[in-house]
């Protein structure tokens, strides 16, 4: 439209700028998703919501107040108060969506260009949500960096996932296993013992301690959270003590696992104690 039509319907009150060619229609008050929206017009063809503004989107994290997060799929050096916008010519289709008929980065490139930015904690949060959601699970993603060699981003979230769904094959678990255990003070656990009616990791009839360890900490189907569940439920109802522990820990943080196994053996001694003078 010219000049002079923008004139008059602004007058008429149809019309309310948001930024530079960009206008608000009927309505002058901007929500998130409008101001979205405005920010990806202003920045022409090609462009798409992206970094931390994606990510929250998606529901897997929050902007940075103030600013939005665009990419372009050109070169450019576009300036706009309230915007940062990168010009990402290699920026592929494939990794282009719409949510609620907002152009964004797919959640793997979301993640991906989060992980330039955000502090591990809040990566691996963001992950956690992205699962929580249905959006992408972790053996996926692992999957989807195959596509994102060598790209800025990739290789923190490759080890986040790495660590995080780390397992141990049995017989090198209980090689590493054992030793903290003894360190700890708890005598030599019996392995893969049938306890009321579930097969378990670890075993201390006398202290009436079981210990299952988790090859993956933060992903699981609806049918394995439900038996794992009820395997606990199963333990703690018959007066037992379950605890679990992933293989990571087992592997990498023996301190953490140790200080812990120490604690539950005095808590249960002293428990054991008890009800012996009772």
């Amino acid at each position: 439209m010219s000049d002079g039509h923008n004139d008059k319907r602004s007058r008429r009150a149809r019309l309310h700028l948001v930024m530079r060619g960009v206008y608000a229609v009927g309505w002058p008050q901007l929500t998130r998703e409008r101001r979205w929206m405005a920010a990806i017009l202003a920045c022409g063809e090609g462009a798409v919501l992206s970094h931390r503004s994606a990510a929250a989107l998606w529901g897997i994290g929050g902007e940075r107040s103030g600013r939005t997060d665009v990419s372009v799929r050109r070169r450019c050096e576009l300036r706009r108060p309230g915007l940062r916008v990168r010009g990402r010519p290699s920026l592929r289709s494939a990794d282009i969506t719409a949510v609620d008929m907002i152009p964004v980065t797919a959640i793997a490139r979301t993640l991906v260009d989060l992980a330039t930015e955000l502090p591990p904690r809040r990566l691996e949060r963001a992950v956690n949500e992205a699962d929580k959601r249905d959006l992408v699970d972790p053996e996926g993603l692992r999957a989807a960096l195959d596509r994102f060699k060598g790209e800025p981003g990739a290789p923190t979230l490759r080890m986040l996932l790495d660590r995080r769904t780390f397992r141990l094959s049995d017989s090198d678990l209980e090689i590493l296993f054992r030793p903290i255990a003894e360190t700890a003070g708890l005598p030599p656990p019996l392995s893969k013992q049938i306890v009321n009616g579930w097969e378990v990791d670890f075993y201390w009839p006398d202290l009436d301690l079981v210990i299952e360890t988790d090859g993956l900490r933060y992903h699981r189907t609806a049918s394995t959270q439900t038996r794992d569940v009820r395997r606990d439920r199963a333990h703690a109802l018959a007066g037992m003590t379950p605890l679990r522990v992933t293989h990571y820990e087992v592997k990498y943080e023996r301190n953490h696992v140790l200080e812990e196994l120490r604690r539950a053996r005095t808590l249960l001694q002293q428990g054991a104690s008890d009800i012996g003078h009772t």
